[in-house]
């Protein structure tokens, strides 16, 4: 069967995801291998693929089949997050479509929608998954609403609950209006805003004297239950006990002193509203100042406004403000620019707002999670996460976990007429734990609001393999805890904190034992890209333009752990040119005629050489993946397999046109064909797998596929054969770049002489003679005058052209040569002469600085010599 000419990926693709699907070579049970276990970090059921999951999921694929092929008992467990409040957003977004207010439904005929939508739309981004070749065990596919998960999440909240961790009271939360949900500081984004900042005159009560308070809130002043100035401030100390009146509302409040007041900022006077700003809150409590609450829930100002009853927050502040201006309140506006929280799911401004919610302790359920990073038990990569994740955990504040939401699961909180409390799995269970308590059940009622969904994704790696609920499973005892996890360092504290404290609380175990922190997808301008920028590409159209290796490379090939990708359309081309190369390359091979004969010696020191390349080049890769660098394991991978085997190990043992190769060389070809395939699987899954059931490997049954094809191990090293052809490498590259700088046809022969002093070039002779198109290839012991010179290593080589050469132009090579090393022997030289250096550095490093300082004074002395020959 020849091979087409050119590489269809659409038809790889389509082809051998769905026979490894079909043969089950994704799935996975507990057996005696040793486990490798992923779990996938649960995209939202409202999400599509974009180039974050694209980069996320790549990495795990590469890092579950390159385990798979080690013969570990690799599983990949796939799913999606409920995602409250974006899903709950989308669902009210159609029903208003349909004509349809969520405030017309009860509970259950919302959620009934909820659940046709999930249905519906729910799984796009798992499909779009199977695309970019994702090797998951499709068949444990979880959705942290599942009822089993459900469960989990319910039989967590009863058990901190029951351990003293969760308690239900009044604090200040971050209040989103869109949403009509509190959300955790973590779901809150910071953004510099272009605000005003209001200047307004508050009236002292029985005098003629103003004060002057800088606001960028005037919206809230109806809600003002002090001023407050430092006590240190001597231009106030006469208002000391002193009341002002609010302007528009006419409401005496008093003027209360405090150092927490900035003397430098505004006028130094500061409204107090607690109601409406965090730093306020404490205030109040400590000065016991009244609490006015002026917002509605979906921002608006509600009767204890007194004006403006209805309006929007955003509006109101422009109607006061024009309404202190019509009374000569205002004392100026200024443009001002300060940090204003968003929320993260519907970009709202935030509220700060009192309430009634649900809060779990975190001071001591935290430690372990701090304890695991900072003892190196769970390794965060890159370790420059570790600082930032050590700061937040010493300063972890309580977790606001309910969320005013119908989507997700359900407090296990039961009231009864009194409005007294308690918690229970079900109501039956609830009437009795009243009754316990000596109290009248009545009819009772559940708590109306939800589970934060990080406290539900909080037990993923658990919960997907029933670990909560029956923590003695075989499955659950075999796969966890797992072994990486692959997520984005934006959730460390939201999701990565929160596995580690339930991972803890339930098995005494950290669930991971790596954490690989991927970079932000950007483009070339630095940009993240979104599709508000209208930056990103589709991943599915790139898939189909470049096919799905080549942006699978593309992307792996500029992101490294930790740091962000600058993207360009132009790596998933650089990714398509590879997968071209190999299928080129192997064409080359299939295509070759063959004779029965042994390998010549020239072929035989070929193959020894690129077997030591081949082993060296894989320790290089295995301390690279031993240190998740997967993008240095790529690119080692790549120049392996374009630099050194199609650019030198086939030129170097390919025949003449029309002649055919020596049949023990194309065995051993085919056995490092073999091999690259299997080095390049989990890289690029479909070109591999199509390349390994060509017939030119012979036939293979259902089962024998290079997904689970033996990974390389490394054989034997012959590093001064390594060494050697390196020189070799050196001369016939001098040799064609002297072809082009004279402008000599490639198809002349050309004369060359070889100074040799310290390597044995016998065995090499045939290889350069091929490679470098020589007539005659000699060993001189003098230099050679009238030739172009060149080193090699310490090797002094000539060429003797035909014509003269321009004795001008070669004496100006040598000598910029000789300036270059120069240049190069003093940046040396400075780094010897730092103590500092000197005394840090391992001895490896100074040894290698060493080498380099004699190296350039050896080569510096042959070229003053050869420009000595010259003169």
């Amino acid at each position: 069967m020849s091979i087409a000419k050119t590489y269809n990926p659409k038809e790889a693709e389509d082809k051998w995801y769905s026979y490894w699907m079909e043969n089950g070579f994704f799935r996975s049970t507990p057996d005696e291998r040793e486990p490798y276990t992923i779990v996938m970090p649960p995209p939202n059921v409202t999400g599509v693929l974009h180039m974050g999951h694209m980069l996320n999921n790549t990495i795990q694929d590469v890092l579950i089949r390159r385990a798979r092929m080690q013969g570990k008992n690799a599983c990949w467990v796939p799913g999606t997050d409920h995602a409250s409040i974006a899903t709950e957003a989308k669902v009210v977004a159609m029903l208003k479509e349909q004509g349809i207010d969520k405030k017309s439904l009860s509970r259950e005929d919302f959620l009934k929608h909820a659940w046709e939508w999930k249905e519906k739309y729910g799984g796009i981004i798992l499909k779009q998954l199977e695309k970019l070749g994702a090797s998951c065990d499709w068949e444990r596919t979880k959705f942290t609403m599942d009822a089993d998960l459900s469960e989990s999440v319910i039989d967590t909240f009863i058990k901190f609950y029951k351990e003293g961790y969760i308690y239900r009271g009044v604090r200040m939360v971050n209040w989103d209006p869109q949403g009509k949900t509190a959300l955790s500081d973590e779901e809150v984004i910071r953004r510099e805003v272009n605000q005003k900042l209001y200047y307004i005159r508050y009236q002292i009560k029985d005098s003629n004297e103003q004060i002057i308070i800088a606001t960028t809130r005037p919206e809230t002043i109806m809600a003002d239950a002090a001023i407050c100035i430092n006590p240190n401030d001597e231009r106030y100390t006469h208002l000391k006990g002193k009341s002002v009146i609010i302007p528009l509302i006419n409401r005496e409040i008093p003027i209360i002193e405090d150092e927490y007041v900035d003397i430098e900022f505004g006028t130094g006077c500061l409204k107090v509203t607690p109601a409406h700003d965090l730093n306020d809150y404490a205030l109040g409590q400590k000065h016991n100042l009244e609490i006015i609450d002026l917002l509605n829930d979906d921002g608006t100002l509600n009767a204890n406004a007194q004006i403006l009853v209805g309006e929007d927050r955003f509006i109101a502040r422009k109607k006061i403000a024009k309404l202190l201006e019509e009374v000569n309140q205002i004392e100026k506006i200024e443009d001002y620019k300060s940090q204003v929280g968003f929320s993260e799911r519907t970009d709202a401004a935030i509220e700060p707002k009192l309430s009634m919610q649900w809060w779990c302790k975190m001071d001591k359920l935290a430690q372990p999670a701090l304890d695991y990073v900072v003892s190196g038990e769970v390794n965060l990569i890159p370790d420059k996460f570790t600082s930032s994740y050590k700061h937040w955990m010493e300063n972890v504040k309580d977790w606001c976990i309910s969320r005013q939401l119908w989507w997700g699961q359900r407090i296990p909180a039961w009231y009864n007429e009194k409005n007294e409390w308690v918690v229970a799995k079900t109501e039956s269970e609830a009437i009795q734990e009243f009754e316990s308590q000596g109290k009248v059940a009545g009819a009772i009622r559940q708590e109306e609001d939800v589970l934060d969904t990080w406290f539900s994704s909080g037990l993923w790696p658990m919960s997907v393999f029933d670990g909560v609920r029956n923590p003695e499973n075989e499955e659950f005892n075999y796969y966890y805890p797992t072994n990486d996890l692959v997520t984005a360092p934006e959730i460390l504290f939201f999701w990565v904190a929160r596995m580690m404290i339930m991972g803890h609380a339930y098995t005494g175990k950290a669930p991971f034992k790596n954490v690989y922190l991927t970079g932000i997808v950007r483009d070339k301008l630095g940009r993240k890209m979104s599709k508000s920028l209208g930056n990103s590409p589709d991943p599915i159209e790139l898939m189909a333009q470049y096919g799905t290796d080549g942006v699978r490379v593309g992307m792996l090939l500029s992101s490294p752990a930790g740091n962000d990708l600058m993207f360009d359309v132009s790596y998933c081309e650089q990714g398509r040119n590879f997968a071209n190369k190999i299928w080129n390359a192997f064409r080359l091979v299939k295509g070759l005629e063959t004779i029965d004969a042994p390998a010549t010696e020239a072929q035989k020191t070929a193959a020894k050489w690129f077997e030591s390349k081949f082993n060296a080049t894989l320790i290089e890769i295995e301390d690279h993946f031993n240190h998740y660098r997967l993008s240095d394991a790529l690119m080692s991978t790549y120049k392996l397999v374009w630099d050194d085997f199609c650019a030198w190990y086939l030129e170097l043992i390919k025949p003449a046109y029309q002649t055919p190769l020596e049949m023990e060389t194309f065995e051993v070809v085919k056995g490092f064909f073999k091999r690259i395939l299997t080095l390049v699987h989990p890289f690029m899954p479909f070109l591999s797998e199509e390349l390994w059931h060509d017939e030119l490997f012979g036939d293979r049954d259902a089962k024998d596929c290079i997904i689970v094809a033996e990974y390389p191990t490394v054989g034997a090293i012959d590093q001064k054969i390594i060494k050697e052809f390196t020189f070799v490498q050196q001369i016939i590259s001098e040799v064609r770049n002297i072809r082009n700088t004279k402008q000599i046809s490639p198809k002349i022969a050309l004369p060359l002489a070889i100074n040799a002093t310290e390597i044995d070039f016998t065995n090499y002779q045939e290889s350069i003679i091929k490679l470098a198109n020589i007539e005659k290839l000699t060993f001189v012991q003098e230099k050679i005058a009238g030739a172009v010179s060149f080193l090699a290593g310490k090797e002094e080589c000539y060429v003797a052209l035909e014509e003269n050469i321009d004795v001008d132009a070669e004496r100006e090579r040598i000598t910029k040569e000789i300036d270059y090393l120069k240049g190069f022997l003093v940046s040396v030289d400075k780094k010897l002469s730092n103590e500092r250096f000197v005394q840090n550095a391992k001895p490896e490093i100074i040894q290698n600085e060493q080498n380099k300082k004699a190296d350039a004074e050896s080569k510096i002395k042959i070229l003053e010599d050869s420009l000595a020959s010259l003169a």
